[in-house]
C-alpha cells in the first residue's frame, strides 16, 4: 500500500512542482514537441510549475569545441562552426514555431545570443587564451538559446511562461565550470525574481548549468549541472516535488548499453542515489541530490519519451532492500597509482602528504586502498592527470626515494572502479562473497577493493578490458539471480 502511495503522489494535485529536462528530452524538434506537451499536461495539477531545460544533445559539446578552436585553429573555422550551430536552431525553431509573431522575436533573440557567441570567440582567438571564465560565457550558451526557444513553443501551445536566466537566480562563488552557490543569497534572489512570475500563474522556463558571481559573471555548475539547478530551485521555492526527465524510464540497476536485461529501480534513498551518481551512474548529476534531502523533497527520474512510466522515487522513506544490492556503476577513464616500499611502515606522514601532493594538481581522488602492513598506498584518479601526479608525490617524496624508504611510485592506467551499491549491505552476511564470488566464475582480477564505513557500497578496480564483462557477470549473479532467491 505504501508503495502505491508513493507512485500516485507523482501525479501531482500539490502546490510547486520543479521538472527538468535534460538534453535528449530537447534534443530536437520531436523532443521538444513531446516536452512541451508533458508540460501542458502537467499545468493543471500544480499551482506554481517551473520548468528547468538543458541545451540540445550535444551543442555545450559544440560550444566548448567552438571556445578552443579560436585557441588553437583558425577563427574562419570556427565561425563556420557557428554558422553551422545557427542553422541547426533555425530548422529547429521554423519546424516548431508556426505563428509569425512567436517565431520572429524568438529568432531575434536567438540571432542576439548567436552574435554573442561569434564576439566571445572572436576575442578569446585575439587573446590567444581560453580561461575558464571565457569557457563558461561560451558553454553558457546553450541553455540560455534553449530556454527562448522552449518558452516561446510554451507560448505558442497557449500555455502563459517566461524565459528567466538562471544568472538572475543562482549566485555562486568563482569557481568557473564547478560552480558552488551561495545558497543564502541564491535563495532571497530566486524569491525575488520568481514569485511575481508564479503569481501570474506563469510557467517559468530557466536555464540549467549555470549561475552568476555576485558581480554578475556568468559561472557553471559542472557538466550535467542541469539537475543540479532543478534541485537548488526546488530547495529555494520549497517545492513539493522535483521530476527529472531524460530518456530512460528511471534510475536502472546497470547501464542498459552494457547490461541489456538491466531493470528501472522503483525505489531509491537518498543514500543509495547519492552513491550512484558519484561512482558513475549517468542519470543524475552528483551534486543534485544535497538540496532536495537538506529539504526532504522527493525526486522522480522519469521518461520524456514513455511519460506513462511511473519511473523511479527517490526520497528518503524508500523501501529498505535487506542489505540486497540494487545497482551496478563503472567510472571509466582512471588510473591507479600506488606509493610502494617497506620503509614506510610505522613512518607517520606519507599519506597524508601524498594526498597533498595530489591536491596541488586539483585530482579527484575517487578511491583509496592502503595495506594493513603500511607498506602501499593506492588510490584512483583520473588518467589524464595521471603524469602531473605522479611526477608531484616522487618530488615531494624524493628523500625517501633516495634511501629506499619508498621503492616507487608508479601508476597502472586503464582501470575502471566497478561499484555495487545497495541499502544495509555492512549487516548483511554474505554480500561482498556473492560479488567476489561472481567475479571469480569469469576468472575477473580485482586490482584494488574498497568499502567505506558506508553500509551503501563495495567498489572494486579492474582492468578496462575486464569491465563490461565484470559489470554484466555481478548484475547477472547477484542482482537477477538474488532477486529470484
Amino acid at each position: 500500500m505504501k508503495e502505491k502511495e508513493q507512485v500516485n503522489s507523482s501525479k501531482g494535485h500539490g502546490r510547486t512542482l520543479v521538472m527538468k529536462f535534460g538534453g535528449t528530452s530537447v534534443g530536437s524538434s520531436s523532443a521538444i514537441r513531446q516536452a512541451a506537451q508533458i508540460v501542458h499536461a502537467e499545468q493543471p495539477h500544480w499551482q506554481n510549475l517551473v520548468v528547468v531545460v538543458s541545451a540540445m544533445s550535444g551543442v555545450t559539446d559544440s560550444l566548448i569545441a567552438c571556445a578552443r578552436e579560436s585557441v588553437t585553429g583558425s577563427e574562419q573555422t570556427c565561425q563556420e562552426m557557428i554558422a553551422d550551430l545557427q542553422y541547426n536552431h533555425g530548422m529547429v525553431l521554423n519546424d516548431l514555431l508556426l505563428g509569425s509573431a512567436d517565431r520572429n522575436v524568438a529568432q531575434q533573440e536567438i540571432k542576439e545570443l548567436f552574435a554573442m557567441l561569434r564576439s566571445l570567440c572572436s576575442g578569446i582567438h585575439i587573446m590567444g587564451e581560453l580561461t575558464p571564465r571565457g569557457l563558461d560565457a561560451v558553454a553558457s550558451l546553450g541553455e540560455r538559446i534553449n530556454a527562448r526557444l522552449f518558452s516561446a513553443v510554451l507560448e505558442q501551445e497557449g500555455i502563459s511562461s517566461q524565459e528567466v536566466d538562471a544568472t538572475d537566480l543562482i549566485v555562486t562563488d568563482d569557481g568557473f565550470q564547478h560552480a558552488c552557490p551561495l545558497m543564502g543569497e541564491t535563495r532571497s534572489r530566486t524569491l525575488e525574481v520568481m514569485q511575481p512570475l508564479l503569481e501570474q500563474h506563469r510557467v517559468a522556463v530557466v536555464t540549467g548549468f549555470i549561475g552568476a558571481t555576485q558581480d554578475g559573471v556568468i559561472t557553471t555548475l559542472g557538466r550535467g549541472g542541469s539537475d543540479y539547478t532543478a534541485a537548488i530551485l526546488g530547495d529555494c521555492l520549497n517545492a513539493d516535488a522535483v521530476w527529472t526527465w531524460t530518456d530512460v524510464d528511471g534510475v536502472m540497476t546497470a547501464d542498459p548499453r552494457i547490461v541489456p536485461d538491466a531493470r528501472v529501480i522503483p525505489f531509491l534513498s537518498y543514500n543509495e542515489v547519492s552513491e550512484m551518481a558519484y561512482f558513475g551512474a549517468k542519470v543524475l548529476h552528483p551534486k543534485t541530490i544535497r538540496p532536495v534531502v537538506e529539504r526532504g523533497i522527493p525526486l522522480w527520474v522519469k521518461n520524456t519519451f514513455n511519460p506513462s512510466h511511473p519511473g523511479t522515487c527517490i526520497n528518503g522513506n524508500a523501501p529498505s532492500h535487506d542489505g540486497r544490492i540494487t545497482a551496478i556503476t563503472a567510472i571509466r577513464g582512471l588510473s591507479l597509482i600506488t606509493v610502494e616500499g617497506r620503509g614506510m611502515i610505522g613512518v607517520p606522514g606519507i599519506a597524508a602528504r601524498t594526498f597533498s601532493a595530489v591536491a596541488r594538481h586539483d585530482a579527484s581522488v575517487l578511491m583509496i586502498s592502503q595495506s594493513s602492513s603500511e607498506q602501499s598506498i593506492c588510490f584512483v584518479i583520473p588518467s589524464e592527470v595521471e603524469k602531473e601526479v605522479v611526477h608531484a608525490i616522487e618530488d615531494e617524496m624524493a628523500l625517501e626515494l633516495t634511501r629506499h624508504d619508498i621503492d616507487r611510485v608508479w601508476a597502472q592506467p586503464n582501470v575502471v572502479i566497478v561499484t555495487a551499491i545497495g541499502s544495509g549491505m555492512r549487516n548483511t552476511p554474505g554480500v561482498s562473497a556473492r560479488l567476489f564470488g561472481a567475479l571469480g566464475k569469469e576468472n575477473i582480477n580485482v586490482i584494488a577493493i574498497a568499502q567505506g564505513s558506508s553500509e551503501y557500497s563495495i567498489s572494486v578496480v579492474v582492468d578496462v578490458t575486464d569491465a563490461d564483462q565484470a559489470v554484466q557477470q555481478i548484475h547477472q549473479e547477484v542482482i537477477i539471480n538474488g532477486s529470484s532467491k
